[in-house]
């Protein structure tokens, strides 16, 4: 957060900040907020070009120092939402392949694997010149 977040306005049982959203995106600001919903009501608003203003209002009443300390977690929270998304950013094609390769061999043998083999049966159960051994399996097996 910029210098101007920090300086805050904490009213009785809310505290005002503004984030910069040059710094941190508008989804890592969400994500921060969303997390901070059990212990607060919390209220976003844009109030400038790339700037949004978070309010912090407590569910019960609380002092200066705990709304003061709400500022030092959310700015902690958007530290780890700007690494999540980052990481999230450079693994989305090895994760995507991943769920598709897990999901196609759930599937099982394919269709055309299935006839094929159908057709092996066949030919193998209809030997017109009585050959015990196909050639492509050895005598020993």
């Amino acid at each position: 957060m910029t210098e101007n977040a920090l300086s805050s306005e904490v009213d009785e049982r809310r505290v005002r900040f503004t984030v910069d959203e040059s710094i941190y995106e508008l989804d890592v600001i969400m994500g921060a907020a969303y997390l901070f919903l059990d212990r607060c009501y919390v209220f976003l608003d844009r109030v400038g070009d790339r700037k949004v203003q978070v309010v912090l209002r407590a569910r019960q009443a609380a002092t200066e120092e705990e709304l003061l300390a709400l500022i030092g977690q959310f700015s902690s929270e958007l530290l780890n939402q700007a690494l999540r998304k980052q990481v999230g950013e450079s693994n989305g094609r090895l994760r995507e392949f991943i769920m598709a390769k897990a999901l196609f061999a759930a599937d099982g043998p394919s269709t055309i694997d299935r006839l094929l083999a159908e057709l092996d049966a066949e030919e193998m159960a209809s030997d017109d010149l009585d050959i015990p051994v196909p050639w492509e399996k050895p005598a020993s097996e």
